[in-house]
């Protein structure tokens, strides 16, 4: 005997509650059939279809996605992640264990019916699981995107009524099913609200209503014009600076000395830049993310140029620290970041290639020509016995869910480097693939981890390349690691999810 439901339900059960609600579910069928849907027979029957294999979802996350917020991105991403999740379930689960007939289209008007009926069977929709689980998805990560995609969301799931190829309760069902793969897929990846950042600890830090006395610094070279404008219109009086990426450190240095507040609008590395010189001059830091990755901006909960003047406006700072490495008669600050290995290899292939075929493209050809080159793994000395490794990172605070998913911080001020090592062997591509597949684990035969507030590596070969934030540098035969702890001032809206 099938363990399958069978919704085709025999006379001898005809007192049975499931009967009853079935014959409802009939009724309520043949009144949607009979009852005239103003303005929608021209504008359902066409979203039902736009909506077959997950099309429509698609176009609208690529929408989002080329608004170019942050947010958006995320709730697209997220959308889709909650569509698979909800497609996987119905596709394995719901249609193989519930075999419900299609409804009898006989009291539909011909002009609803779609061309091609489905042939699948009933229960539940799968038009309406990916409608809600997509517009959850949305709306849990940015809820005013949400309330954009749920007028959408609603008329696909409506549309699978007025079109005749689904009861009222599997359309429920469906969507049920649908808000419940979104929710399960933010259990197991928390949105940003979730895991916002540390607001400790509090700084003190001029406010300025209008923006007079704060000189921001933005890099052309980043396509920050639009952004600029923005901040100017929300702070009047703040003094703007445009400038090539060669001129940003001297701009930096004048603006520093006529500023209360520097305000820098770039990618990591100008952020970099701009933190060492108002670090320098004991001057308050207002971050505007203007590059590609802005890993420092947004780990702080600056996304836009709205939650910064609200900052800038109000006072509202946080101090955080800062990582330095010295090396021979050199020194510098990272925020975010620092390697050894094969990363910064990676970093000059990827620059070597991105004014040509773009950012991620280069990012992806430069690491299939390190992993592919014949090399040797790093060579260094740590407490006195010597390892070769493939990669040596550095993160200036604990990283969290660093592997495949991408890694973040919810606490700039930890007073922490995030030490992660992949040893050396002959074979780098399946040792750097195996140490990103195991993520969070602090130890594996290809990968270790370790939380210090000081690192010091002696028998580095003189002239190995070490990237920070995106820069590259080279070091002597000794590297001196250590945190500065809650050493910047940096504003920051305080009491939202970033």
């Amino acid at each position: 005997m099938s363990p399958d439901l069978d919704l085709t339900v025999p006379a001898a059960a005809a007192r049975s509650p499931l009967r009853t609600v079935l014959a409802v579910d009939s009724r309520l069928f043949e009144a949607a059939a009979a009852w005239h849907w103003p303005g929608a027979e021209r504008v359902l029957p066409r979203l039902s279809r736009g909506a077959n294999h997950g099309v429509l979802w698609f176009a609208t996350a690529a929408a989002m996605a080329a608004s170019r917020t942050p947010r958006a991105r995320r709730a697209a991403v997220r959308g889709l992640a909650s569509l698979s999740l909800a497609s996987l379930a119905i596709n394995t689960l719901g249609k193989r264990s519930v075999r419900r007939a299609r409804p009898v289209l006989d009291p539909v008007p011909l002009a609803r019916q779609l061309k091609r009926q489905p042939i699948t069977t009933s229960f539940p929709s799968g038009h309406a699981a990916s409608a809600a689980a997509f517009a959850t998805g949305v709306a849990l990560e940015s809820p005013a995107w949400g309330a954009a995609v749920a007028p959408v969301a609603f008329s696909v799931a409506a549309s699978r009524v007025y079109t005749g190829v689904h009861f009222p309760s599997d359309v429920l069902a469906g969507a049920a099913l649908g808000a419940g793969a979104a929710f399960l897929v933010r259990r197991l990846v928390p949105t940003r609200a979730q895991v916002s950042p540390s607001a400790r600890p509090r700084a003190q830090a001029p406010a300025l209503p209008e923006g007079d006395g704060l000189v921001v610094v933005a890099n052309r070279g980043s396509g920050t014009a639009d952004r600029v404008r923005a901040l100017h219109d929300a702070l009047p009086e703040a003094e703007i600076v445009e400038c090539e990426p060669e001129d940003v450190r001297d701009e930096l240095e004048k603006a520093a000395a006529r500023a209360r507040v520097l305000g820098v609008c770039g990618g990591d590395g100008t952020v970099n830049a701009a933190a060492t010189v108002a670090l320098r001059h004991g001057l308050p830091l207002a971050v505007l993310p203007g590059g590609t990755l802005n890993h420092f901006a947004y780990d702080l909960g600056v996304e836009d140029e709205r939650q910064l003047a609200r900052a800038v406006r109000h006072g509202e700072a946080v101090r955080v620290d800062a990582g330095r490495f010295v090396t021979g008669d050199r020194e510098g600050l990272f925020l975010n970041t620092l390697s050894m290995g094969v990363y910064p290899e990676l970093v000059r292939e990827r620059d070597r290639w991105s004014h040509r075929i773009g950012g991620w493209p280069a990012g992806v050809l430069g690491a299939l020509r390190v992993l592919r080159a014949d090399r040797h793994p790093l060579e260094v000395e740590v407490s006195g016995e010597r390892r070769p490794l493939w990669l040596l990172f550095v993160g200036n605070g604990v990283y969290h869910r660093m592997g495949l998913a991408p890694g973040r911080r919810t606490d700039l001020a930890d007073g922490l480097l995030d030490v992660r090592v992949v040893h050396g062997s002959r074979r780098p591509a399946l040792r750097l693939l195996a140490a990103a597949a195991a993520g969070p684990l602090t130890r594996s035969p290809a990968h270790a981890a370790v939380q210090v507030n000081r690192l010091r590596l002696t028998g580095v070969t003189p002239g190995t390349p070490l990237a920070y934030d995106g820069e590259i540098t080279t070091v002597s035969d000794e590297v001196t690691l250590e945190k500065l702890p809650e050493a910047l001032t940096v504003y920051r809206p305080l009491g939202t999810a970033g």
